[in-house]
């Protein structure tokens, strides 16, 4: 049976259907979203939650022209759909094929590449600016979720958006959650609104009538514009957004088509700033996701029928930490934790419910999160800030000014280091060796197993004080592996003794170094293992001693190399070694082992790169 979306290949296509039509397209690429991500796994319940919103604004945009910028883009994947790449949408999130968010790469109607929140209004301010200077007529449309309103920038950009007078539309997709339920008094705010898409359709019908009196009824236009801003102030009570200039449409059903076909014509008409507050349901459509959408935020492949997932369950580091973090805290009740939204992604529900008192979800806010926890630390609290790489990156400056120049006792709990897989360049935590190790203070920690980190936890909250990071891995955390001697300060170990080669490694590399011992060993040559478990401070005494007559030393890490261990290896011996890292390249979307693969960070890659040299007989100094 021929379905819509079969004659549906960009927005042309699109215009040209009724509403009912529209309204069985929505069911039909929710069906496509269900089918393809939990083959190739992705974010389920933020697309399902978004599909009549985005085929309401191709019916009435225009984006070869005008601009669309999705905040962070993970609900992205409709517009994809009905924008030229249906037919490739089965790659999605796969190596050479289609990305989980917006790439301008990938098609001309991706006018901006986004992955990380807050950032929409900034960019599409940015777009109607351009326009406004070459008096073009084109519309920039920002979408961004409540949750993203919790980041800081979204406000600055808000805030100059009002006092622009440029005919931005915002597009605040309401669904009550970011990944988890968001909080905060602004989340509180937008719940208390109430529909108003009856008011909006009168409003419209009203301005349309008025422009037919003659100048003599301008009194009494007067009369009823007066009369329409004393209702809207008793139906909105605030105006949060109107205060900071921008004409505020809403709320309507994001799941109406009708309705939010109107309130967008009516924001493209008005050529001013325009926020449209659409509430929306996160995971519509499909059970599973409605009832649970933060576990179908971000998943990885699962049972259409059940909505399990397809994978063994295993523990990650992120269930290690939130353990070790929690049974840490019965001990000591001067441990509170902070998150920026993500108390399920990294580990912390548990804590959050045992701990309600000492834990503390500032929404999307890194920034914010780093000063609060170092004011929490001044005060004599030992605050533990659970993030992944790639978003520690927003509070930088924070961590520089307010953290390590005072020497405060805050720990970070860095997620997601090194390659993290198939959510492309922006989600990498390759970084974060780079922009911690020069910041005065600090001690970087990597441990390679879940007992170390154990270790490591037990180490940042005990027995520092001063800034430390411990940087683990995604993925499964090897429990079984025992802790090879006490973690103390800047000391590294012995994993492997070796006469030809040394290897140093740290975090998951480690033990993708001893698998390269061993086929080095089959080879006949003989390598020693170092685990560093410090990047900061370095144990220079260990390395010294175990670099004595080698005949090649090799760093691994899973970071870039620029400001990494093998810059600190070289720095220390004063001589060339063999780095293996990952390249200063935006690290593009495949599997983590992929990604390992192609950079030799493998145990099987990093032997070859060893055998290779060493067969030349090359000697590194």
């Amino acid at each position: 049976m021929k379905k819509i979306l079969d004659g549906v290949n960009s927005s042309a296509d699109l215009k040209k259907l009724n509403i009912s039509e529209l309204e069985i397209l929505a069911e039909e690429i929710r069906g496509i979203l269900i089918d393809t991500v939990s083959k190739n796994g992705g974010h389920l319940s933020s697309n399902l939650g978004t599909v009549e919103l985005t085929l309401a604004m191709h019916k009435v945009f225009d984006f070869s022209s005008d601009k669309i910028v999705w905040d962070v883009g993970h609900q992205s994947y409709t517009h994809k759909i009905i924008t030229g790449r249906k037919e490739k949408f089965s790659t999605l999130r796969q190596r050479g094929g289609i990305s989980g968010f917006p790439k301008t790469e990938e098609s001309e109607m991706d006018a901006f590449n986004t992955g990380h929140s807050s950032t929409s209004v900034s960019a599409a301010l940015g777009f109607a600016t351009a326009f406004a200077m070459e008096k073009s007529d084109a519309r920039a449309v920002a979408v961004i979720g409540d949750g993203a309103l919790t980041g800081g920038m979204a406000y600055e950009a808000l805030n100059h958006a009002g006092s622009s007078g440029l005919p931005l539309i915002v597009i605040l997709n309401d669904n009550g959650m970011s990944i988890s339920e968001n909080v905060g008094g602004l989340s509180q705010y937008l719940r208390r609104m109430t529909s108003k898409s009856k008011y909006i359709n009168a409003k419209v019908s009203a301005k349309s009538f008025l422009k037919g009196f003659p100048v003599v009824g301008e009194p009494f236009r007067r009369f009823v514009h007066r009369a329409k801003r004393l209702v809207k102030k008793l139906l909105l009570q605030k105006k949060l957004f109107e205060n900071m200039g921008l004409e505020y449409l809403g709320p309507v059903d994001g799941h109406n088509l009708k309705e939010l076909i109107t309130i967008m014509n009516y924001a493209k008409s008005i050529g001013k700033p325009v926020i449209v507050h659409a509430v929306t349901q996160k995971g519509k459509g499909y059970a599973p996701s409605e009832n649970n959408p933060a576990k179908f935020h971000g998943i990885g492949k699962f049972d259409q029928k059940t909505g399990e997932s397809a994978v063994p369950s295993k523990h990650t580091y992120s269930d290690v930490f939130g353990s070790e973090i929690t049974r840490l805290a019965k001990n000591n009740e001067k441990i509170v934790c902070i998150t920026a939204a993500m108390p399920d992604g990294t580990g912390l529900t548990e804590f959050s419910k045992e701990f309600s008192d000492r834990f503390f979800d500032v929404g999307i806010a890194e920034g914010h999160a780093v000063t609060f926890s170092a004011a929490l630390a001044k005060s004599g609290l030992v605050p533990v800030f659970a993030v992944y790489s790639t978003f520690l990156q927003r509070g930088y400056d924070q961590i520089v000014h307010d953290v390590a120049f005072q020497n405060l006792h805050t720990v970070f709990a860095i997620d997601r280091a090194g390659a993290t897989g198939n959510d492309g360049e922006t989600h990498q935590g390759i970084y974060d060796f780079s922009y911690l190790s020069h910041i005065p203070n600090m001690k970087i920690l990597a441990p390679s197993s879940g007992a170390e980190l154990c270790a490591m936890l037990k180490f940042a909250v005990s027995e520092c004080d001063c800034p430390v990071a411990i940087r683990y891995p995604r993925g499964s955390a090897d429990i079984d592996r025992e802790l090879t001697g006490e973690i103390k300060d800047g000391r590294g170990i012995l994993e492997r003794v070796g006469s030809d080669v040394l290897i140093v490694a740290l975090g998951s590399e480690v033990g993708e170094a001893m698998v390269a011992a061993e086929i080095l060993q089959e080879k006949g040559i003989s390598a020693a293992v170092m685990n560093a478990r410090f990047l900061k401070p370095f144990d220079e005494e260990l390395l010294k001693k175990l670099s004595e007559g080698k005949r090649m030393i090799v760093t691994c890490e899973d970071n870039v190399g620029i400001g990494g261990l093998a810059d600190t290896v070289r720095r220390i011996l004063g001589k060339e070694i063999l780095g293996l890292s990952f390249s200063d390249e935006p690290l593009r979307c495949a599997t983590i082992g992929e990604q390992k693969k192609d950079a030799s960070l493998d145990g099987r890659g990093i032997a070859e790169r060893i055998m290779m040299l060493t067969s030349e007989g090359d000697k590194i100094e």
